[in-house]
């Protein structure tokens, strides 16, 4: 019985810690009040102690409360909807918003997080229930560290190049580089822009990339973090500077002009380059046997 509640106090203080630590606010300000960190923080806990108490379970032959695991991947689910409709409702106030696909992407890894804490709390107090205690710790850690490694998943750099372009009008019309934004028919706007605008050029490393970042809600990504990062100059009834990424249909770059609040052309080209590839946007056409010899 001494066993039984020892690896399951472990195990469940395990999988808490383990949503604590991947329970942070940053630049994307969610969760960014104490309300969230509550919930989240509550529900991490009934999957630490729902994961730990699986294995002592089996073996106690105590089957029963195996099946509460199926209850716990329905809310979960319910997890996941939760914050698709918060986000989504927030998404409407903002001057550059997220877009529906990193928003479900969002979605998602909050949902993942909570099935990662059951799962951490089921290793750790499995192997203390069978080996010892000693030994729950460091295999609590290796396998701890090995799960925030994989959750990083990739970013920009990972599959692009980004450098500055050269933002420039041919009468109305804006470009970077060689490729063209948009026609801005205001004087007063092109010149806002050829005093405080930045441009970037982002270029696939491959043909994976290429498609990548073809995807419209990838873009619209890499608007929201550059804005949110160095600020927009921008309000609700300016339009014409709200950030605008375009594609170069021939060679697949992508370039985006931004008026920011902060001119710091080498905290853009860190800020683009950070942004998470979505996972709806994650696409590997190489792969394939007929994407393999078109590109060839």
């Amino acid at each position: 019985m001494e066993d039984y509640l020892t690896a399951t106090l472990l195990g469940s203080a395990w999988g808490l810690l383990t949503r604590y630590l991947m329970l942070k606010s940053d630049y994307r300000q969610f969760p960014g009040y104490p309300h969230g960190y509550v919930t989240h923080l509550s529900l991490g806990l009934v999957a630490s102690l729902l994961g730990s108490l699986a294995i002592p379970a089996i073996f106690e032959k105590e089957f029963t409360a195996v099946t509460f695991l199926s209850l716990a991947a329905t809310q979960f689910r319910d997890v996941r909807e939760m914050e698709r409709k918060t986000l989504s409702s927030l998404d409407m106030t903002k001057l550059v918003p997220r877009g529906p696909d990193y928003i479900e992407g969002i979605s998602r890894v909050f949902e993942a997080r909570n099935y990662l804490s059951m799962l951490m709390a089921l290793i750790v107090s499995g192997t203390a229930y069978i080996f010892s205690l000693q030994a729950a710790i460091p295999v609590g850690l290796a396998v701890l560290l090995l799960a925030i490694r994989l959750m990083r998943g990739e970013v920009i750099q990972d599959i692009a190049t980004v450098r500055p372009g050269e933002i420039r009008f041919k009468g109305p019309n804006l470009y970077v580089d060689d490729i063209h934004v948009m026609n801005l028919g205001s004087e007063g706007a092109r010149q806002k822009v050829m005093e405080r605008g930045l441009g970037v050029v982002i270029e696939p490393k491959d043909d994976d990339a290429r498609s990548m970042l073809a995807n419209a809600g990838q873009r619209m990504a890499i608007a929201h973090d550059a804005a949110l990062q160095l600020g927009i100059y921008k309000d609700v009834d300016t339009p014409e500077f709200m950030p605008i990424l375009r594609r170069d249909l021939d060679t697949g770059r992508v370039v985006m002009v931004i008026v920011p609040i902060e001119m710091d052309m080498e905290c853009l080209l860190l800020a683009v380059s950070r942004v998470p590839v979505l996972e709806s946007a994650y696409s590997r056409p190489l792969q394939s046997r007929a994407g393999a010899g078109a590109a060839d």
